[in-house]
């Protein structure tokens, strides 16, 4: 082996064929490939306990313990697989790292996104043998598809850009080369591995090889969905083009009035959503969204008079939906994967499953409470888990509004009312009357507030208190 590089880290995603790319780098004397070693919700794989002497425990504390054992060869190329929702404390060490080899695995992101919908369904993430496989087919859906691309080329531009600016390369492989044992070999070299396989591991199979067609139920509906898209972007990853902002996706436009909505995850969107459908006299699925830089800049020529515009909502109230939505629910809309970390590696007090005819409002208070505490060290980049849209600094989201355009108005939730008719004015329609926001909570944020609460949510959420001026909540 040559001294070019430590060690290696593989930038993949789910179903991008990760798995047997690392299978046959194992099958090399010199190289091995721990799984997902920053994985937040397991360690290298589901059922793994440790990694070169490392726990779990003790990664999460300290994600740079794992990575000092990974970089010591000891005659063998160590590496690992990283997501791009994996431990964010390590991506940096890993980028500034010269002596890290760079592999990046790319592939069409709707084949990739079909695959996973295929595997959720059917429970099945590996084939060995094809008298096992099961069928099933995915359920195209349309914002989730949008959501996963955005994601997808946002962390590709960020990896191209980083290595631009460091004087680094990458080695890029596709999900097409991967049955190349003469790229594999190419690979090897790279990481100044001598040896040569004649041969690719036999013991993963294709899942699903079939025509895309007969692998989506509404696949008309998928077309005319992915019309919309451009697709010199979509099918091109790593991706070029210039930085785009990062929510593009979730900005929404009124069916005819010149109006332009950035929501604030967590914020009172449903409100919202239902006045800019009120403007019209239409319904909220008449609504516009999910579009490109290009689909915008358009929108705005047309619509000359054309407002945009963002509301923030307190802090802690936002806090709260997030608890509330994404985490204290089981069913619909929550994140179940992160639910079930945050019980099991954080303590967060709340039931396996909601509703709970225990819960009550003690137990309401105690929950929120520990997941305050736990957003402290994520905002700070002190825990295993991705920093969420929907429980971000608002501080952050603007500056990321900004990448695009800045909002034309950012309005507080509090004087909502009155500068949604401002706005209706300027724009010369009706304005209609504000609905209540949607809460489907078993309790409020009335029901636990206290100074302590407060106090608490002042010190998570400090740059937005101090950059927006809010007061108390109560």
């Amino acid at each position: 082996m040559t001294n070019r590089f430590d060690y290696f880290v593989v930038f993949a995603e789910m179903r991008t064929g990760s798995n047997f790319l690392e299978a046959n780098l194992n099958a090399f004397e010199n190289i091995a490939c721990h799984g997902e070693a920053f994985n937040p919700h397991f360690l290298g794989y589901p059922k793994t306990t440790e990694i070169l002497g490392v726990s779990q425990d003790t990664r999460d504390a300290d994600p740079k313990q794992l990575l000092k054992e990974i970089r010591k060869s000891g005659g063998v190329m160590n590496g690992f697989r990283y997501f791009h929702d994996h431990d964010p404390r390590v991506l940096d060490p890993i980028l500034n790292d010269e002596k890290c080899a760079k592999i990046v695995l790319t592939r069409n992101p709707l084949d990739s996104y079909v695959s996973w919908k295929i595997a959720q369904e059917t429970g099945q993430w590996k084939l060995t043998d094809s008298k096992s496989r099961k069928d099933g087919k995915a359920e195209f859906d349309g914002q989730e598809f949008a959501g996963h691309l955005e994601a997808l080329q946002a962390f590709q531009i960020m990896l191209l850009n980083r290595l631009q600016t460091s004087g680094q390369t990458a080695f890029y492989i596709a999900y097409e080369d991967l049955q190349s044992v003469d790229v594999m070999n190419g690979l090897a070299r790279y990481l100044g591995v001598d040896e040569a396989l004649q041969g690719l591991d036999k013991n993963l199979k294709k899942q699903n090889p079939s025509h895309i067609s007969e692998k989506v139920k509404n696949f008309d509906e998928m077309e005319q969905a992915l019309s919309g898209l451009d697709l010199f972007n979509l099918t091109r990853t790593p991706n070029f083009e210039p930085r785009r902002g990062p929510s593009i996706p979730t900005y929404v436009t009124a069916a005819e009035a010149p109006l332009l909505y950035l929501p604030m995850q967590s914020g009172p969107e449903a409100k919202v959503l239902q006045w800019m459908a009120d403007v019209d006299g239409v319904t909220r699925s008449d609504l516009r969204t999910k579009l490109s830089q290009k689909d915008l800049r358009q929108w705005k020529r047309k619509n000359g008079l054309h407002r945009s515009f963002t509301v923030l909502r307190h802090p802690l109230e936002r806090a709260h939906r997030a608890y509330c939505h994404r985490i204290l629910n089981s069913e619909a809309g929550s994140y179940s994967a992160l639910r079930q970390t945050l019980r099991r590696r954080y303590a967060l007090p709340i039931p396996e499953s909601m509703p709970d005819a225990s819960y009550d409002k003690v137990a309401h208070r105690a929950g929120f409470f520990a997941f305050l505490s736990f957003l402290k060290g994520n905002l700070a980049g002190q825990t295993a888990i991705r920093v969420d849209a929907d429980w971000c600094t608002q501080v952050q989201a603007l500056q990321g509004f900004g990448e695009f355009a800045l909002p034309d108005r950012v309005i507080r939730e509090a004087d909502l009312e009155e500068e949604l008719g401002q706005i209706a004015a300027q724009i010369g329609v009706k304005m209609p009357p504000l609905t209540t926001d949607e809460d489907q909570s078993s309790f409020t944020l009335a029901d636990i507030y206290d100074a302590e609460i407060e106090t608490l949510a002042r010190d998570v959420y400090q740059r937005d208190y101090m950059m927006f001026g809010f007061t108390d909540w109560a």
